[in-house]
C-alpha cells in the first residue's frame, strides 16, 4: 500500500506524523508524497485557530477530488477536541483521535479489509502514559525534533489545546537518550526538544527539562540541543543554571508572551505580567550574553482597546526580541474567551497585526545588527553557488561563501553584516 501524509500545525504535529509514517514502512507500507497517486492518505490536523480548521478541510476535500478511491484518514487536534463534529467530514473513510497516533495503521488497514467507515475519537486518560512512538529520522537534513512532552493543563482563556491534547504525560529521559543516539547514528547532530506545553516535561514523573536536556545530550554524536516554546512562569534560576553547565545546550529562548498588556494577560488567564516577564529577561540575557529571545504575540484579544494594543506594541519594542511571531486572536468555541464581551473586527485585527509585525521586524534587525563583530559557531545545512547557509547555536540564520561544501560541519564565524534576515559572515581560518 503506498501511504501519503499531510500536517498542519506545530512541530509536535510534524513529529507524530513522521512516528506514523515509520510506523507504516515498518508494517510493510510504502510512503509516498502527497502530489501523486496514493492507496491512502493521513491528513494530521490543527485546531488551534480557525483558519487551521479551514485548511483541514480544504485538504480533505482536495485529496478525496484527487484520489476518489483512496482510503482518507483524519486525525490530529481538530478531530480530537470536536469529536462531534465526525459526522461533518464525509470525505474522511477513518476518523481517529490522537490518543495513540500508531494506531493510525491498524485503522486504515481495516477499512481497507472490511471497507466500512471507522470512526474512533477516544478521550484523553488522567495519568495515562506517554506512548507516541520514538522516530529514527526527520525531513531536515541536520536537525531532528524529539517530541518528549504531551498535553497542558494550564488553560488559558483562548485556548482550546488542553480539550485537544489532554492532561500533562512526558516521556522518561531514559527513551529520550535512546532516540538522541539512533538519531545520532542516522547523522543528525542536533536536537530540538519539543512538547505541547514544554515547561511542564517531568511534571507527571521525578525529573525535569534539565533531565531531558543532559539526556539528548549524553550521544557524542549530537552536537547542540535546543528547546522549543517555554511558559515564563515555569522557568526557574536552578533550570537556567543546569542549562548553561551544559555545553551543547543553544542559548535561544522561545518563551510565550501573547501580549504585552498586564490587564490583557490577566483576561487570557496567563499566569504572569510584564513585569515578571521582563525579570526573567533580564537573568537570561545576564547569564547567556547573545542569548536569542523569541516569542508569540496575539493581537486583537477579546476586549483589546486601543489602548492596551499600545501598550503590547510599547512593550514588544522594549524588550526588542530577536524574533516574533505575530498573530491574530481566533474566537474558538469551547474557550472561555469565546464569549467574552468586546470582540475585535476582523479589519482592526488585521490593522493590528500589521503594526506589530512592522515593530517586530525592526527589533528583529536590531538584534542582528548588535552581533556584527562576534563569533559564533554555524551548524551549515545547505551549499550552494559557493555559498553555505546554516544556523547559529542562538538560531540566527548565517551565510559564508565557500569553495566546498559545509553541510553537518559546524564551523566557527565571524558575523559582518545583514541583510533582509541573514547574517552574512566570514569562517574562522
Amino acid at each position: 500500500m503506498n501511504v501519503a501524509f499531510y500536517t498542519l500545525g506545530c512541530k509536535v504535529n510534524q513529529y507524530e506524523t513522521e512516528a506514523m509514517r515509520e510506523t507504516f514502512e515498518k508494517a510493510g507500507h510504502v510512503c509516498v508524497g502527497a502530489d501523486g497517486a496514493f492507496d491512502a492518505a493521513v491528513i494530521n490536523s490543527c485546531t488551534v485557530t480557525a483558519e487551521s480548521d479551514r485548511k483541514t478541510r480544504q485538504i480533505l476535500r482536495r485529496f478525496r477530488k484527487s484520489n476518489p478511491n483512496a482510503a482518507i484518514i483524519l486525525t490530529g487536534c481538530m478531530v480530537q477536541a470536536f469529536p462531534e463534529l465526525a459526522d461533518a467530514f464525509p470525505e474522511a473513510d477513518v476518523i481517529a483521535g490522537n490518543t495513540d497516533v500508531a494506531e493510525i495503521v491498524t485503522l486504515t488497514e481495516k477499512f481497507l479489509s472490511d471497507g466500512e467507515r471507522i470512526i474512533k475519537i477516544l478521550p484523553h486518560r488522567e495519568k495515562a502514559r506517554f506512548n507516541t512512538p520514538a522516530i529514527s529520522a526527520f525531513s531536515e537534513r541536520t536537525r531532528a525534533y524529539i517530541k518528549i512532552e504531551d498535553g497542558c493543563e494550564r488553560y488559558c482563556s483562548y485556548c482550546i489545546i488542553p480539550s485537544a491534547r489532554g492532561f500533562v504525560r512526558s516521556k522518561p529521559p531514559e527513551d529520550i537518550k535512546a532516540e538522541a543516539a539512533a538519531l545520532a547514528k542516522n547523522g543528525f547532530s542536533e536536537i530540538v526538544l519539543v512538547g505541547i506545553n514544554l515547561s511542564a516535561y517531568g511534571s507527571d514523573g521525578d525529573f525535569d527539562l534539565c533531565d531531558a536536556v543532559e539526556a539528548a545530550a549524553f550521544s557524542d554524536g549530537i552536537k547542540r540541543v535546543r528547546l522549543g516554546s517555554l511558559e515564563p512562569d515555569l522557568i526557574s534560576d536552578e533550570m537556567l543554571e543546569r542549562f548553561k553547565k551544559c555545553e551543547k545546550f543553544c542559548p535561544q529562548f522561545h518563551i510565550s508572551l501573547q501580549s504585552g498588556c498586564d490587564r490583557t494577560l490577566k483576561r487570557m488567564n496567563r499566569r504572569y505580567d510584564t513585569a515578571f516577564y521582563t525579570e526573567l529577561v533580564t537573568r537570561i540575557r545576564k547569564m547567556f550574553p547573545d542569548a536569542a529571545l523569541t516569542t508569540d504575540v496575539m493581537v486583537g484579544f477579546a476586549g483589546e482597546t486601543e489602548e492596551e494594543f499600545r501598550e503590547s506594541v510599547n512593550y514588544v519594542r522594549k524588550i526588542g526580541f530577536a524574533k516574533t511571531h505575530v498573530f491574530a486572536y481566533s474566537r474558538r468555541k469551547g474557550t472561555v474567551a469565546y464569549g467574552l464581551p468586546g470582540q475585535v473586527p476582523n479589519a482592526e485585527k488585521s490593522r493590528r497585526s500589521r503594526e506589530m509585525i512592522a515593530a517586530a521586524a525592526k527589533a528583529e534587525e536590531e538584534f542582528l545588527r548588535s552581533q556584527i563583530g562576534k563569533t559564533f559557531k554555524a551548524l551549515f545545512e545547505t551549499t550552494a553557488d559557493g555559498k553555505s547557509e546554516g544556523y547559529t547555536e542562538n538560531y540566527s540564520r548565517v551565510a559564508v561563501k565557500s569553495d566546498r561544501p559545509l553541510d553537518g560541519e559546524i564551523r566557527e564565524v565571524i558575523i559582518d553584516s545583514v541583510k533582509d534576515g541573514v547574517s552574512f559572515a566570514r569562517l574562522v581560518k
